[in-house]
């Protein structure tokens, strides 16, 4: 079974896989997590060239190119391989996340970003995805809240994190069957168990 998250900054999406990984895993499921961009040694160099390098002026199409390219290896390599294994693929972000950031925030054709998005997924789509749903103002208080240091995404305006959480609806909307929409305003522990009850209906 493949998994993915999404959400926007500060949605709780890191924190929610690892609970869930450690759920599926006391049920007696043999688990990978992962996530994208980042997987390996092309993920890494791709990771810290887009969200890393904040001096770099990355022109939208490059970026979009750049987070496919992470896809294609990240399928091949890692996700594929575990999948036929017969283990669970926990993902933290995937192709909605292009499809929402590039699509829908740097607002470029988004016909062109669906085609490259699904076709950097080598036609691998998730069994099941979790969108971490909140007010965008909630999940930049969260950022500021962290000990971490921020990247390029973070730092975005408010009005591109707005465009990226009404993306993401829309493209909820469009996939009901497959994107869950879970309300990741209340606590974590709270948050998880929404995850749990659907994941429970699943399997």
């Amino acid at each position: 079974m493949f998994i993915t998250f999404e959400g926007i900054e500060g949605s709780g999406k890191s924190t929610q896989c690892k609970l869930l990984k450690e759920y599926l895993e006391s049920r007696g499921h043999n688990v990978s997590l992962t996530r994208e961009p980042g997987w390996g040694t092309m993920g890494k160099l791709i990771r810290h060239i887009i969200l890393e390098e904040k001096e770099l002026d990355i022109h939208p199409l490059t970026e979009l190119y750049l987070f496919c390219a992470d896809r294609v290896q990240h399928v091949k390599d890692f996700i594929t391989p575990r999948l036929e294994n017969g283990e669970v693929v926990i993902c933290d972000r995937y192709f909605d996340s292009t499809i929402v950031y590039q699509g829908y925030g740097r607002q470029l054709d988004l016909y062109t970003v669906k085609k490259l998005a699904e076709a950097s997924t080598l036609d691998l789509v998730p069994d099941v995805t979790f969108l971490l749903n909140l007010p965008v103002r909630e999940g930049l208080r969260r950022l500021d809240l962290r000990d971490e240091t921020t990247n390029r995404m973070d730092e975005e305006p408010m009005e591109f994190h707005e465009l990226i959480r009404q993306g993401y609806i829309s493209e909820a909307t469009l996939n009901t069957n497959r994107i869950k929409i879970i309300n990741a305003s209340h606590e974590a522990d709270d948050v998880q168990k929404q995850i749990r009850s659907l994941m429970d209906s699943i399997l």
